[in-house]
């Protein structure tokens, strides 16, 4: 692996996946994953092995870019915290059920299942892009654990945190206007992420062909590289995006997951 090369694609990366979490509320993963994956890969690694570790890198980086951005959404009143605290108690359950079996699974599985689920949520976000002035918010404790769980399966095998379809969910199903529903699920994805990699580090601890500077399926060096540059940009994101309309803030959203899951499917 040609280590300056591979730390300047890093950065380059870990700018705009900062930026997009912040802007978004969406972690980050759905660019870093494919990113990391495809530098491991090229560099002879095992496919599957490298889809793991980008997964759980991409989820560990993850944990202080969304503190950051919950702390600037959680200054402008973005973060509904009586939704945010049962999501993220059905999250980290969630997260460690859905690291623990991304660990067993083929990464071609683990690759389609990322590629899908983003493509399909853009489409979802798409057809349902709303813009209310006074929405009327849904849910109980039941179905905020049970959103939680089902978040932190995804984040488990997909690598993503979740983001890309908390958002979602939380605007059509739920009635959250898009600015609370962007603080909101960065809040979960701290414990969604967190659960995730917990996993993904125990199951990884044994694994033979894992590159230098692992722990368990975390690559450190990426790790190190990406938080220096998402966390600060994150913080970025979050000011242009209670600046930002909100139907445009869906609609870049859609556009990126259709872009970055048909790259996934086409590699």
């Amino acid at each position: 692996m040609d280590i300056p090369m591979t730390v300047l694609v890093l950065a380059a990366t870990g700018i705009t996946a900062g930026f997009a979490s912040g802007l978004l509320g969406i972690g980050g993963g759905f660019l870093m994953t494919p990113v990391q994956y495809w530098l491991y890969a090229g560099a002879g690694i095992d496919e599957t092995i490298a889809t793991r570790i980008a997964f759980a890198t991409s989820l560990a980086v993850i944990i202080p870019t969304m503190v950051s951005s919950t702390a600037g959404h959680n200054r402008r009143g973005a973060v509904d915290w009586k939704a945010a605290t049962p999501l993220a108690v059905g999250a980290v359950a969630g997260g460690l059920l859905g690291g623990t079996l991304a660990t067993s699974l083929p990464g071609v599985i683990l690759r389609t299942f990322f590629a899908l689920v983003v493509i399909a949520m853009a489409l979802r976000m798409v057809w349902h892009v709303r813009s209310c002035r006074e929405c009327k918010r849904r849910g109980s404790r039941v179905s905020f654990l049970a959103v939680g769980l089902f978040i932190g399966i995804v984040s488990g095998l997909a690598g993503i945190g979740g983001g890309i379809l908390l958002v979602p969910i939380l605007v059509i199903a739920l009635g959250f206007p898009i600015h609370t529903a962007v603080g909101t699920s960065s809040a979960c994805l701290v414990f969604s992420s967190g659960a995730a990699v917990v996993a993904y580090i125990v199951n990884g601890l044994s694994v033979a062909g894992l590159p230098a500077f692992s722990l368990g399926y975390i690559n450190l060096l990426a790790w190190a590289v990406l938080v220096v540059l998402t966390v600060p940009l994150s913080r970025v994101g979050v000011r242009f995006s209670h600046a930002c309309r909100p139907d445009l803030l869906s609609h870049v959203l859609a556009f990126v997951l259709v872009f970055i899951g048909l790259l996934m499917l086409i590699r």
